[in-house]
């Protein structure tokens, strides 16, 4: 695996995993560089996302996908509306225990994540080009993740079919969103989880959102 060029970013990277109480081994660590390398490459032609500069990329893309990973549940994990593969890629990495489906309907960031996939030799991560309402997998997954949804009833309605009996939604979002939250249909419950991103001062929660009837 090369190393991502840059020392600064390997540091921050390692800093970061640091201050969220993440032990991830050094291999790890160089292939979360590499991803971050192939998305500043893929982002000059394609505009995968709106940060551009690696190491910005590396507390507001890396590090903010990771605060989610305490709050996963169960072993299939789906990401929706996942875009460049955040925060489904970072996390896939960090839990090869668990199996992520990354589901996007735009095709060129499907094809940039199937990309990644294959040049990481990530074998737990399924992609998939299809919008959430159309998509269809019996098994259901244990939790839904999305940092792309702006509103988390429309998120929780649009993928409620796909979440397994006992499931949760883990929706990534930046103050507690109250009026979302009192907004949910009937029959679920909410809790806030703040979370806080190295050498990020803004405000994050991971909002987990479950069936009452459930557990």
């Amino acid at each position: 695996m090369k190393n991502f060029p840059g020392s600064t970013h390997t540091a921050g990277l390692a800093r970061g995993l640091q201050q969220l109480s993440l032990r991830l081994d050094g291999d790890y660590q160089q292939k979360l560089l590499a991803y971050l390398a192939l998305l500043e490459k893929w982002n000059a032609a394609f505009n995968l996302t709106a940060v551009r500069e690696p190491g910005e990329m590396v507390s507001k893309h890396l590090l903010d996908s990771l605060t989610v990973l305490p709050h996963l549940h169960g072993a299939r994990i789906l990401d929706v509306g996942t875009g460049a593969g955040l925060p489904g890629i970072p996390l896939a990495l960090a839990a090869p225990e668990r199996h992520f489906t990354l589901l996007d309907s735009n095709g060129k960031k499907t094809r940039f994540v199937t990309q990644v996939v294959l040049s990481l030799g990530m074998r737990n991560v399924t992609v998939v080009k299809a919008r959430v309402e159309e998509y269809r997998e019996a098994a259901g997954f244990d939790s839904i993740v999305s940092r792309a949804f702006a509103n988390l009833a429309d998120f929780v309605t649009a993928s409620a079919h796909l979440l397994a009996p006992g499931g949760r939604w883990l929706a990534m979002k930046g103050v507690w969103p109250e009026p979302e939250a009192t907004a949910l249909p009937a029959g679920l419950r909410q809790r806030a989880h703040p979370v806080r991103v190295p050498e990020l001062p803004a405000v994050r929660h991971v909002i987990e959102v479950s069936r009452t009837t459930s557990d």
